[in-house]
């Protein structure tokens, strides 16, 4: 696989030195806003890249008025016509697979192969959205009054708001949109301020297939800091749905606010996501899925594994396999295909990081390997560590929060009733797996009273989920359900409808309502 060049990625996809930051969505729809420039710097080099200048609360408007616009002309584009532009824009993405994967890297540290995975990702949704535009199916159902029919049908919803974290700015994008527009609607994309010219990328590509079919104001991007944007979408009535992945904290407010306006709340939140490893589990397995797991994008996947419930058995001679295969992971440079773990996003998560990393230690945990800042030769302004593990207890007060970094907790357990004990007694709740030859296990793994969590794996590792299933988790985790199943319903409005095609007006439970004491 050849490295491209920085420049050869910024030409590919359209980005210029300084671009902006509002569109509705094709080429003729970009804002020359006036805001304050925001600057794109690749946590590899710690060098800018470009930078996007931030839109203004007038800019946000004027998007927000052609999105609605453009809405109630596309509400009423048939279904598969939608699903056709979305099918193009799958293509689309094709063709810049490796331009764009290579592009998130450069603005997230993840490894290329974890970038062109994510645009892997968005093309997947696209299929999966294709085929969904001739399948939003509603009900029919019995009356209980003669010549009487009753159904249901699903109308678009309006303008669905978009908020994305910067560990995947573009997959989660895709969860979003492609499904939302093949259901109708418009979408207003608010990306995280750490991964704007992914989000600036995205509109370029998609921007001929918006021209072709003349839909400006479908696809819709506004990059600009929270008093502008971001509270001004929550407290926007225009706005039905807001979909926000990030923190739980973040989720907290968005929930809030946009309920105290009856508006709908799509969260993707915190994850602290376990790995039970019973006496009989295929180790081996195990190791690799927790290796995947627990390192892959540096940690910092809401569905990393961030606890290792083992049984003490094996634990030991688990650990020391852990052990020894981390001092086989290649740390550097994610543009090299050799290597398997990039920096994190930035400084500020490297210092979480290691005041984590203390607070186990004075929580009375034992760091048995890992946890320390790192100097990557040619790349010494990178965000760079090493990835940690950790011998813990599963009540100490920092196992129990999400610390979005590379930091593996080891928690022992005798029997299995304990260990899923140990695995729901934490705020979270994401994805979970068990490794397990037992049948026995894996039902009660998967039972009312096993995991608690949204996604219950047994065999496979908690992070890689496939867009098939709906996608999210409960407690903390917010709820929310995004990608395939049938996570569409929430894009839409729901109505209920009873043709009464008889010459009578009979009324529902036998009630007789008339005047002159004839039943009705």
């Amino acid at each position: 696989m050849d490295t491209p060049t920085i420049d050869s990625i910024l030409q590919d996809l359209a980005i210029e030195p300084v671009n902006y930051g509002a569109t509705t969505g094709s080429i003729r729809g970009r804002i020359h806003t006036l805001g304050k420039e925001l600057v794109s710097v690749s946590p590899i080099t710690g060098q800018p890249i470009a930078s996007v200048i931030q839109a203004q609360a007038h800019d946000y408007e004027a998007v927000v008025s052609r999105a609605h616009a453009a809405f109630e002309r596309f509400r009423m584009m048939p279904a598969p016509r939608r699903g056709e532009i979305v099918r193009e824009i799958g293509n689309a993405l094709r063709e810049k697979k490796q331009s764009l994967g290579a592009l998130i890297s450069l603005e997230t540290g993840k490894i290329r192969a974890e970038g062109e995975g994510e645009v892997q990702e968005m093309i997947d949704i696209a299929d999966f959205a294709v085929g969904l535009s001739r399948q939003l199916y509603g009900l029919t159902m019995h009356s209980e009054r003669p010549s009487h029919r009753m159904y249901e049908q699903w109308h678009p919803l309006g303008i669905v708001g978009i908020i994305t974290a910067f560990n995947f700015p573009a997959a989660v994008w895709s969860w979003n949109a492609l499904l939302a527009v093949v259901c109708g609607d418009a979408v207003l994309f608010k990306p995280s301020s750490k991964a704007p010219l992914t989000a600036i990328a995205i509109q370029n590509i998609i921007a001929p297939v918006v021209d072709k079919y003349d839909i400006d104001g479908v696809f819709n991007l506004v990059i600009g800091n929270r008093a502008d944007v971001g509270d001004a979408m929550l407290q926007d009535s225009r706005i039905p749905l807001i979909s926000a992945t990030g923190s739980t904290a973040m989720g907290k407010k968005v929930a809030t606010t946009v309920a105290s306006r009856l508006g709908r709340s799509l969260l993707e939140l915190g994850g602290n996501n376990a790995i039970i490893v019973t006496e009989d589990g295929d180790q081996d397995m195990a190791l690799r899925a927790t290796l995947f797991g627990a390192v892959g994008t540096a940690g910092q996947r809401c569905t990393s594994t961030r606890r290792i419930i083992i049984h003490n058995s094996i634990k030991e001679a688990f650990v020391k396999k852990l052990v020894h295969a981390y001092e086989q992971i290649r740390i550097g440079d994610p543009m090299d295909p050799d290597t398997l773990m990039g920096p994190l996003i930035d400084d500020t998560a490297k210092q979480v990081m290691m005041q984590a990393i203390a607070a186990a230690k004075n929580q009375g945990g034992t760091v048995v390997y890992g946890g320390t800042s790192l100097t990557v030769e040619g790349f010494e302004n990178g965000s760079f560590v090493t990835p940690a593990i950790v011998e813990a207890e599963n009540h100490f007060p920092i196992v129990q929060e999400e610390t979005f970094a590379p930091i593996l907790y080891i928690i022992g357990y005798d029997t299995f009733d304990q260990a899923l004990a140990l695995h729901n007694d934490v705020p979270q709740g994401l994805s979970s797996a068990v490794f397990t030859r037992s049948i026995h296990y894996q039902e009660q793994f998967m039972s009312h009273k096993g995991s608690d969590c949204g996604i219950a794996n047994v065999n496979i590792g908690t992070s890689g989920a496939e867009i098939g299933g709906a996608f999210g988790g409960e407690k903390e985790t917010g709820g929310g359900r995004e990608s395939g199943s049938d996570a569409w319903r929430i894009y839409m409005r729901r109505q209920t409808n009873t043709i009464n095609w008889g010459n009578d007006l009979p009324l529902a439970q036998g009630i007789v309502f008339d005047i002159k004491g004839e039943s009705s």
